[in-house]
């Protein structure tokens, strides 16, 4: 995105020039299935149907709003991964995206390994039986209490990002009398096609160590000269929600050529790249992401074709989708409260969720689609801002779509394409209550992550 983030949040309320939106669909009750889970279908009477449960069923039983994860589909792509990138590359879940222990269980019988970013989510991984091994350990501030624990349980490598991290985990893993595994995280200068919040290796920001100026060689050299330290090879992340491969190989060849200044100086080669993730992922009809085995063929390639040319053997290469993953597969279910319609403008349509339980809008102009899901209708569209219950005139979960006509209070309406972040990064604002997340399959529904109480949140408040 081009646009610049306002000091006090993006304008939201403004009014739309005529013509910046699309026209609506012909058909208000189809299904884009770039945007939906796999299992996702509509009944003759127009009711949705995910996991083959109706959403009647799930919102009497588990209440709105509720996310509702489709594990068959999140299985499906944790599968298409790992075999696009095959045994000889290495596939690391994002876990920042959404984490839970039966996330975890469903990882490790995929064959995927797990990246985590702070002691939470190690633990979380550590308890729901993720082997250390196969988790790294990312994050541009780790405390020594984090750092210390992840050496401890022996995970698989920690990414390093500063200059003082190198020292930190050298320090703690020498005392604790181990090796550990490490990679540098290198900032590479590309300005990734995507909104300023999420992108990463621009060299203004917060994570890794520059490439300009000699920064990431100096640290490699650091890292190399460290007994507690094994150096395993160079990380680089260079944002989120990128369609456009052109940011991949560009940093691709600059991480390549750090490899090889490597070799020159010190006379090894490094084993392994992180490529990072990224990947985008539909959220309108309008966006168009690249298959997993398009994106291994496409990062394989660059990867390859640099290290001859610098004369290198060919390294093991990592990714971490955890929005490509787990993005598709996961809706949030609302019930209407109020709709109000203002003569020439839009139609405000409330519910019983916002910007507690989705919070992306808000934060970078993130946009998504809706759809009327407890029934069929065949009214006229009209367009529709989707708003939260909370008092913030930001409080937005769809900025602009069309509903039809007819939609009233007591209506489901579903937003696809929620499963990265949306619970992740929930509030208590308003003191709001966190929603459950509902796996679907075959038929059942089951919560793996529960529904907040007033309990909960008083038992933190100690008065």
């Amino acid at each position: 995105m081009s646009r610049s983030a306002h000091p006090a949040g993006p304008r939201h309320a403004d009014v739309l020039p005529e013509g910046h939106y699309t026209a609506p669909p012909t058909d208000l009750n189809a299904l884009d299935p770039k945007v939906w889970s796999d299992t996702v279908t509509r009944d003759a009477d127009g009711a949705l149907r995910v996991g083959g449960v109706e959403v009647a069923r799930l919102a009497e039983e588990f209440g709105t709003p509720a996310y509702f994860l489709d594990e068959a589909d999140f299985r499906a792509r944790c599968a298409a991964w790992r075999d696009a990138f095959g045994p000889d590359a290495d596939v690391f879940y994002a876990g920042k995206a959404f984490l839970s222990r039966a996330v975890v269980r469903w990882l490790h019988e995929e064959g995927l390994n797990l990246d985590v970013c702070s002691g939470g989510e190690l633990s979380t991984a550590l308890s729901a039986g993720m082997p250390a091994e196969r988790i790294a350990f990312h994050g541009n501030n780790k405390t020594e209490d984090e750092i210390q624990r992840a050496v401890e349980a022996g995970v698989g490598r920690i990414v390093l990002d500063s200059f003082q991290e190198i020292v930190r985990v050298a320090h703690i893993a020498q005392s604790l009398g181990r090796r550990q595994r490490v990679q540098i995280r290198v900032t590479v200068g590309v300005e990734a096609h995507t909104h300023e919040f999420i992108a990463t290796a621009h060299e203004d920001q917060k994570f890794g160590i520059a490439l300009a100026g000699g920064q990431a060689a100096e640290a490699v050299r650091r890292a190399l000269g460290l007994d507690g330290l094994e150096l395993i090879g160079i990380h680089s992340h260079i944002g989120s929600q990128i369609f456009d491969m052109a940011g991949f190989e560009v940093a691709a060849r600059r991480v390549v050529g750090l490899l090889a200044e490597i070799r020159d100086e010190h006379g090894i080669e490094l084993p392994e790249i992180d490529l990072g993730g990224g990947l985008g992922i539909a959220y309108t009809s309008d966006d168009d992401p690249r298959e997993p085995h398009e994106i291994a063929k496409a990062l394989n390639e660059i990867v390859t074709r640099e290290c001859e040319a610098a004369a290198l053997r060919t390294p093991r290469i990592s990714v971490e989708p955890g929005r490509a993953i787990v993005g598709p597969t996961a809706f949030t279910l609302y019930t209407v409260g109020t709709v109000k319609p203002l003569e020439g403008l839009r139609t405000y349509v409330s519910v019983d969720g916002g910007m507690s339980d989705n919070i992306r809008t808000a934060l970078y102009d993130a946009e998504y689609t809706v759809a009327l899901v407890s029934r069929r209708s065949d009214a006229e569209p009209m367009l529709v801002r989707v708003v939260g219950k909370h008092c913030e005139s930001g409080d937005i979960v769809v900025k602009d779509a069309f509903l039809p006509a007819d939609t009233a209070p007591g209506d489901l309406i579903a937003v696809p394409a929620t499963g990265a972040y949306c619970r992740s990064m929930a509030s208590n604002y308003n003191h709001a209550l966190r929603p459950p997340v509902v796996a679907v399959r075959d038929g059942e529904a089951r919560v793996i992550v529960r529904r907040e109480t007033e309990e909960d949140l008083l038992r933190l408040d100690v008065g």
